[in-house]
Parts: structure tokens; sequence; C-alpha cells
């Protein structure tokens, strides 16, 4: 096996012997039953529930049960809630807008106590996709991260377990490097529990000023690190020799911020990794740089690496592994092999033995077109599986151009001209490169429900294309404020600071006239909503950047000052996160721009696609349902249903599993972008989703809503 080969497999010879001489079960893929007591459901993230009173023949009789509302919506209704709530003995453990958690008697709705972070710590602004729950004997024990803490709470009121941490909490900055000690890090979504041991993953900066994205396991009890996988190898690790010399006390990124999956009887844990930073140009990071983009098969109890396998090598695209996989059992020549499925942005899936790593079904290796950009050298080919087909198109051209009238036809094609697309892995360009799926997938962090049963995957899909555009950050008669802005700002914020088009980042255009300097001052330094603390910035480069918002004509600082100072600095950033639409505002490729797909993972192939949303405008010009972007998961059922919100038309939606008729649907308050939750109480069967809108310039709302059937 050559060298490229090995790297990819990850195969290490003696963990696989231990591996092989063990007995390998499909543990970890059962679903959830009366409770729901882990993130998606299982540990294995099945997404899956045995129960069946809510079933094909009585989904039509669902109604609403209750409505519980958190009542801290953020400022002008910007925020989100993306949590998949637990449920263990009749109480919902969720968590709100402004990452408050809570517990409602998961019967009524009827609030139990509230713990409000933000009171006693500075907390800034992110989501929170979940919880975790420990218990030993009558021991219990509920962690959440809310900003760049993880906290330990008593599951009977609320309150801080004083034990754990410093009086409760951590800091996500523990064992990530001194030089990492003040950078961005907070944790969005769940990792795992395995008997004493935590294992967390974290979100760091898409910039270049990230942290490394360590993954660590702290103790239960005490909050002391127990162990930590370096996805940066140091010198004599494995992988080290992928990355320059140098890069582990400065390179940062390759970091699992969509959670992970374990194989509790085994002992293994699969954890997804995202790209190295920065995103989108890697001349200071040539090599394939591992173990950015990689599924990580570790030993739970030591976080030793048993297997890896690297989807993207040298990763400029922004192509994070983007859910937990799902632990599976695939049947395959009248045998049962406990494999893992991962989903990917590219709208792909990977499926590997879960003991070993190898591949399932055929992957391919696709060319890939250098780079014009200065500096970077992509990896000359990319793996792609050919088995399941895609889930989602994988390549722009013009003739994937929308359709739905003459006008945006029209539109369109007059705005290709001179961008670059054409190929799957097409570089960012000066010029423009359509990104097809888009940095939204594909799949996305609501990742893919399994039944064991029929062996489907369920998962939702976008497929909508964005324009990644490179510009310089450093050029003549730039300022010191100016060259902090466009490194640290500029790629959500846009390079003439307007904002995005989608409203996901304000234009910050005469910020001075509704803010202080003083209060831009402290937003940059602690973060605010959805937006990052800045604290690692040196005073003086802070104090530039609010100079250059309040007065960005002035340009008192010289070049080489700013060039000098800004350490961080890459000869490159992007004008912004730029959805591709077309006049009107809808995406600009052919529909269904949103689906919801069963891929048969026995078969290795695709069972049946519909379109997920719709925009009753378009409907009522006679253009067939287009379906939606959308986030949050799938969950199904042993009744036969797949549940879903996640569409921008604001709808939950139950559809049938074997055909994917649409059965039942039910408008929310705000858009449900979240995962469901399944569970029962004292025999009745309730399905919960928390509706906190505010993607897609949808409005912000901040409540949970249960169903079940009428009495």
């Amino acid at each position: 096996m050559n060298i490229l080969k090995m790297r990819s497999f990850g195969f290490w010879s003696m963990a696989v012997s231990v591996l092989l001489s063990c007995q390998t079960s499909p543990s970890g893929n059962q679903g959830a039953g009366e409770d729901w007591p882990v993130y998606l459901g299982s540990k294995g993230s099945s997404q899956y529930s045995t129960l069946n009173q809510i079933n094909k023949s009585t989904v039509k009789g669902l109604a609403l049960a209750w409505e519980y509302r958190t009542g801290d919506l953020g400022e002008k209704g910007n925020t989100q809630i993306q949590c998949n709530p637990l449920i263990i003995d009749g109480v919902l453990y969720g968590t709100s807008p402004r990452l408050k958690a809570f517990a409602v008697d998961a019967a009524t709705g009827k609030e139990r106590w509230e713990f409000d972070p933000n009171k006693t710590f500075e907390i800034g602004g992110s989501v929170n996709r979940g919880m975790m729950f420990w218990e030993s004997g009558e021991e219990t024990r509920l962690f959440y991260s809310a900003g760049p803490y993880l906290f330990a709470l008593d599951p009977k009121n609320g309150e801080l377990i004083p034990e754990f941490g410093d009086g409760g909490k951590v800091s996500l900055n523990e064992g990530l490097g001194d030089w990492a000690r003040d950078r961005y890090v907070i944790s969005s979504t769940p990792g795992v529990i395995y008997k004493n041991k935590l294992i967390l993953g974290t979100r760091v900066s898409e910039n270049s000023d990230a942290a490394p994205g360590y993954i660590r396991a702290f103790d239960v009890r005490t909050g002391k690190i127990d162990w930590v996988f370096h996805t940066i190898p140091k010198p004599g690790e494995y992988g080290h020799d992928t990355w320059p010399e140098g890069a582990h006390e400065s390179a940062g990124g390759a970091n699992s911020w969509a959670g992970m999956s374990l194989d509790e009887a085994n002992g293994m844990v699969y954890i997804p990794t995202g790209s190295a930073a920065f995103d989108f140009w890697g001349g200071n990071r040539l090599g394939e740089n591992l173990f950015a983009n990689s599924l990580i098969a570790l030993n739970a109890e030591t976080g030793e690496r048993i297997w890896h396998y690297q989807t993207v090598r040298h990763d400029v695209w922004d192509r994070d592994l983007p859910a937990p996989p799902n632990l599976v059992t695939i049947k395959k020549e009248n045998r049962e092999i406990p494999a893992v499925a991962q989903i990917t942005k590219t709208g792909r899936v990977f499926v590997f033995d879960r003991a070993t790593g190898e591949p399932i079904y055929p992957i391919e290796e696709v060319p890939v077109p250098p780079s014009s950009l200065e500096g970077e050298e992509v990896w000359d080919s990319q793996p792609l599986p050919l088995v399941p087909p895609p889930f989602s198109r994988q390549v722009f051209t013009e003739e994937e151009v929308t359709n739905i009238s003459p006008e945006a036809e029209a539109y369109v094609r007059e705005r290709i001209q001179g961008l670059n697309f054409g190929h799957t892995f097409t570089p960012p360009s000066s010029e423009g490169t359509v990104v097809f799926p888009g940095f939204d997938g594909g799949g996305e962090w609501g990742g893919a429900a399994y039944d064991q049963e029929s062996g489907r995957l369920y998962v939702n899909a976008n497929e909508m294309p964005w324009i990644l555009t490179m510009v310089p950050t450093l050029g003549a008669n730039v300022s010191l404020g100016k060259s902090a802005y466009v490194t640290h700002c500029g790629m959500c914020h846009g390079p003439q600071r307007d904002g995005d088009p989608s409203g996901a980042f304000p234009s910050l255009l005469e910020v001075g006239e509704r803010l202080t300097k003083e209060e831009i001052g402290s937003i940059i330094a602690k973060g605010k909503g959805r937006m990052p603390a800045f604290q690692h910035l040196k005073p003086e480069i802070r104090e530039a950047l609010v100079n250059y918002l309040l007065e960005p004509d002035n340009i008192q600082d010289s070049h080489n000052r700013g060039a000098e100072s800004n350490l961080s600095a890459v000869p490159y950033t992007t004008t912004g996160y730029n959805r591709f639409f077309d006049q009107e505002g809808y995406p600009a490729v052919k529909p269904p721009w949103g689906t919801l797909n069963a891929i048969d993972l026995n078969k290795g192939s695709i069972a049946w696609t519909v379109p997920l949303g719709e925009f009753p405008e378009l409907t009522a010009r006679g253009i067939p349902q287009t379906g939606t972007e959308n986030y949050g998961g799938p969950v199904v059922t042993a009744g036969g249903l797949v549940f879903i919100a996640a569409s921008k038309d604001e709808y939950f939606r139950a559809f049938d599993k074997e055909t994917g008729e649409e059965l039942w649907k039910y408008k929310l308050p705000a858009g449900g972008y979240a995962t469901p939750a399944v569970y029962a109480v004292d025999g009745k069967q309730y399905v919960v989703i928390a509706a906190g809108g505010g993607k897609m310039g949808t409005p912000s709302g901040d409540y949970y809503l249960a169903f079940s059937l009428n009495e």
C-alpha cells in the first residue's frame, strides 16, 4: 500500500490487530425509547426512536400538547435555538437563545428551574445544540457549554456543582497551549460521555487567528483534563510531517465542532473534524494537514488513535465534516458489518468498517485543478465515494442555471460571466468561484437519522450555490485599522463593511451613529450575539480597528505598521459568505433547493428524494414545489415516520419513511432550525421541537413546542 493510501486509511497495524481480536458488535446504534437521554437520541447518533404510538395511521391526529417560552430573545430578536433537548424521567432539559439552561415537566411544559450564566459570567454569543447527562448510582450531573465555559449543573435544581473545575465550570481554553489561552474557543455541540470521561470538541475561529482544535477528555467529577488528542500533531506524533515545520506552535483549526459518536461496548469514539485555518488560503500550511477534515477513531479510555480517514486533504473550501457520524450495521453478502457512516457538506456518504477504517464501498481519487492564488498549492487529488451516490448535486454548470423564469435565467447567466466553476474542487480565486454544494452543504450539522430495521439513512440537504471571492488583505496606503478589519472582520461583514446580503451579518456602515466608541471596543473584546470575542488581539490593534470603523477614510497609520503589527495576517481574505441568488432572492440553480433523502446503506442506493419546504408565492405562480434551504436534522421512528422541521417556510413535517410522502405538517411560530426529540411520559408519546428561527432572514423565536395525539 502506498504512503498516500496509508495516510487516508490511517491503518495502524498494531491497533488494528488488537481490535480484530476483540468481539465487535453493532452496539451504539440502538435508538431512544421512552427517554431521549443523549444528544440525537443515542451515543451512536441514531436519531431514531423505538416508539410507535404516533405512526402512519395516527399522525394526522397529532396536535400541540404544550408550549414553553424561554423569555430571552436577543436584541432585535437576532438569536437562534438549535438545541436537541434531553428528556430523562419525565423532565426535559434544554437551552435558550441566550444560552440559559432550563428544565421543564416533559408532559406539561411547566418550568422547574432555570440557570442563566449571563448573570455571572462573560458568555458572549453563540448557539448551543444540546447537553450531556451523567449518572453513577445516586450521583447525577448535567453538562453543557455556554461561551468559553463547560458548566456542570445539578439536574434536580440547576445549581452549579462546586466540585467541578472552578466552582462548577471549566475554561474551554485549558489544554490548548499557552499561545492559545486568549483565543476564541467555544463548544456549540455536545460531546459524549464514556465512563467518567466527558469527551468534547470545540468551535474556533476560521480565520488566521484560530486556536488549535484539540480533542480533550475531562473528568466528569473534577473537570481535570484526562487526555488530549492533538489534531495538529506535535513532533514525534503521527501526521506531524503533513504540516510545515513549527505549525503545531501557531496553526489553528482542525477542530471537531459537529459532535461525535461512541461505540460504548468497544470503547471507541468516532470524531469528525473541520478544516485547518485560514479556511480559504493555505499557503502557510502546505501539506495534507492531518487531522483536519478527518474521521478519527480514538480509544475512548486513552485518547490514542486507532484509525482515521481524511476526506479532504489541505482543505481550502471549508469542507468541514458537518455532523456526528452514524453507527450503522451494513448487511452485505450474508454478513453483518458494524460500520460508521459519515455525511459530508459535499452531499456524499463515506462508509467504513467500524473497527479497521476499511472503506465498505469504493472511493475514487479525483484530480484537482491548480490554484491561481499566490503561495497556494492545493493537493493534486481528493477522495470521493462512488457508493452510495451523492444525495445532492455536485457541480455547478451552465446547465444548472435556474429556470424558474426567463428573467431569473438571464440574470444568473450574466452574473456567472467571469466566475470560475465546473469542477467539484474548483479552487478559490480572485475572480470568484462558485462553491456547490455551498458552505452549508449538502449535508449539515443536523446530521442523518438511521433506521436499523431497513438499513436506511435519512438526511436533508441544501442545494444552494455560494460565491467565494478572494481579495488581498494588504496593499498600498492600508492603515493598521483597515488591515485588522479586512483580516478579522471582512469575511463576515464584507470588505466594504456593508454586511451580508442574507442578513446573517449586519452592516457596520455608520456604526458610530448606533454605538459609542467604548461600546464598539467592548463588543470587539468580549463578543456579542454570533460575534466571537477578539480579546487576543493586541490593544493597539483593537483600538486601531475601532478608529477605522468610526473613521474609515483616516489612513494615518502606515501600511508597514499594519503589516508588522498584525502578525496573524495572511495575504488573502474573502468578500464574505455570499449565497448566489437570482434578482428576486431565490437560489441561482434549478430547483430543488432543499431535499429530504432516504439512502439504502445495504444496497448503496438512493431509495427516494423529495423536496423539503416550499415558497407559496412560487407555487401560486405555477412553479412546482422547489424545497428551501434547511437547517436542523430529521428523526426517524418505529412508527414509520420521519419528523423534520428545518425549512425556511417554518413548517414542522412528518413523512412516510417508506415512500417520502408528506403525511402531516404544522406551522410553527418561528423556524424550527433544530433536530426534534421523541419521548414518552406515562404511556403517551410526544415529539418536541425548538422553534428559534433567526436563520435565512426569518424572525427569531424562543419557543419549545411538544406534540401528542388528541385524546
